[in-house]
C-alpha cells in the first residue's frame, strides 16, 4: 500500500504561486539596478546605450523599464544626463549582487563549473527564499556537502 503526500490547500498553493509572481515581476528591476550599478563602478556612468548593449534590447524597451524603475524610486534621469540610482536602487542592486554571489559560489562548491555557476546563479537569485540562502552560504562556508 503506497501513501501519498496529501495536497498542498488551496492558500498554501497560492501563496507559493503568488511569491513565484512576485519573483518574477522583481527580477527584472534587480537585473537592471544591478547592471546601473555596475555600469557606474565601471565607466562613472550609466547609459540608456550600454544598458541596451549589456542585455541585447533596444533602448525603447530601456526606456520603458527606466520609467518603470523611476515609478518605483529606484532609479532618477536628468535631461542629456546619465541614469543614476537612488538609495533604494542602490540598496537593491548590493542585495542582489549578494544574493548571486551566495548562489554562485554555492554552485561551485557542489561542483558545478565556474562559466555554468555564474550563467545559473542569474535565474537562481531572484527565486530563493532567504532561508536557502542561509543554507547556501552555510554549506559554501564549510566547503563540502
Amino acid at each position: 500500500m503506497t501513501t501519498s503526500k496529501p495536497a498542498a490547500s488551496v492558500s498554501d498553493s497560492a501563496a507559493k504561486f503568488d511569491r513565484i509572481r512576485r519573483a518574477h515581476q522583481s527580477e527584472v528591476a534587480e537585473d537592471y539596478v544591478e547592471m546601473i550599478s555596475d555600469l557606474i563602478e565601471e565607466t562613472g556612468e550609466a547609459r540608456t546605450v550600454d544598458l541596451a548593449a549589456r542585455f541585447g534590447v533596444t533602448s525603447p524597451t530601456v526606456n520603458a523599464i527606466v520609467r518603470r524603475l523611476q515609478r518605483e524610486n529606484l532609479v532618477e534621469t536628468r535631461p542629456y544626463r546619465s541614469i543614476f540610482l537612488t538609495e533604494a536602487g542602490k540598496a537593491l542592486a548590493e542585495s542582489s549582487r549578494a544574493r548571486h554571489q551566495i548562489v554562485r559560489d554555492f554552485l561551485v562548491t557542489i561542483g558545478v563549473p565556474e562559466t555554468i555557476a555564474e550563467e545559473d546563479a542569474e535565474g537562481v537569485e531572484h527565486h530563493v527564499s532567504e532561508e536557502t540562502l542561509a543554507v547556501f552560504a552555510q554549506i559554501t562556508a564549510a566547503g563540502k556537502i
